[in-house]
C-alpha cells in the first residue's frame, strides 16, 4: 500500500465538495477494533473546526446497529442537507434507554465515526467515505483490551450484527479510501498506509485519495 501523510488527508477533506448542504460530511467506517475511533481523533485534531459524531451515541443498544443508520440520516444529515437544525440522537448505555439529544453545532465539516455512518442510506450525504480494516485478532484484542469488562459479553452478538451490515450494504466497495489500521495511527506528522477505494478507481471527483502519494 501507498502511504498518504495524516495532514494531506485533512486538508483534502476540507477541499471535498460538500454533500449535505453545505458541509463536508466524512464517514470513517470499519468494523470494531479495526482502528478508526483512533484514526477520527487523529483527524479532529488536525481540523479542530470540524465537529464530531461517534455513532457509539446513536446505536440504540448492543442490538441497534441497523436501528442506527436511519437515526443518522434523519436527525443529522437530512437536516443538515436542508440547512435546519441538527441534533444527535443519543443513547443513555448504562440506563439502557434513550438520551437527550445533543444538539449539533453548526459547522462546514462533520466527521463522522463508526459502522454503519457510509449505508447506502446515508451515501448522498457524504462528501467521502473511509474504511479502516485490520485483521480480526488485531481487532478483537485491540476492542477488548480497551472496553472488555464491558464488551467481552457483547463481541459475538456485535460481530454478527457487523456480519449482516457488512453482506448488505458492502461498505468497503463503496469507499474512496481504504485505510490499514493495523498499526496506531502515527502522530499528526506521520503517515497512513492507503489504497483508493473502488470509486475513487472508478474515477470518483474529489476525494481524498486524489493526488499523490509517496510508495512505500
Amino acid at each position: 500500500m501507498p502511504r498518504l501523510a495524516l495532514t494531506d488527508l485533512a486538508a483534502r477533506w476540507r477541499a471535498l465538495r460538500p454533500g449535505a448542504g453545505g458541509v463536508r460530511v466524512l464517514a470513517v467506517e470499519g468494523r470494531s477494533g479495526s482502528g478508526k475511533t483512533t484514526l477520527a481523533a487523529a483527524l479532529a485534531a488536525l481540523v479542530p473546526d470540524a465537529v464530531t459524531v461517534a455513532m457509539d451515541e446513536i446505536y440504540p443498544g448492543w442490538d441497534g446497529l441497523a436501528a442506527s443508520v436511519p437515526l443518522l440520516v434523519r436527525h443529522v444529515l437530512a437536516p443538515l442537507a436542508a440547512g435546519t437544525a441538527a441534533a444527535v440522537p443519543r443513547w443513555d448505555w448504562p440506563a439502557d434507554r434513550p438520551g437527550a439529544p445533543r444538539p449539533l453545532a453548526p459547522s462546514g465539516l462533520l466527521l463522522v465515526e463508526g459502522i454503519g455512518c457510509g449505508a447506502r442510506a446515508a451515501a448522498p450525504y457524504l462528501a467521502a467515505t473511509l474504511w479502516v480494516e485490520a485483521p480480526a485478532a488485531v481487532r478483537r484484542a485491540r476492542a477488548l483490551a480497551r472496553d472488555g469488562a464491558t464488551y467481552a459479553p457483547h463481541w459475538d452478538r456485535w460481530a454478527a450484527q457487523e456480519d449482516a451490515y457488512l453482506a448488505v450494504e458492502r461498505p468497503r466497495n463503496r469507499a474512496d479510501l481504504v485505510v490499514d489500521g493495523t498499526a496506531d495511527v502515527p502522530d499528526p506528522a506521520g503517515s497512513l498506509r492507503v489504497a483508493p477505494g473502488r470509486r475513487a478507481a472508478a474515477g470518483r471527483p474529489e476525494n481524498p485519495a486524489d493526488g499523490p502519494a509517496a510508495d512505500d
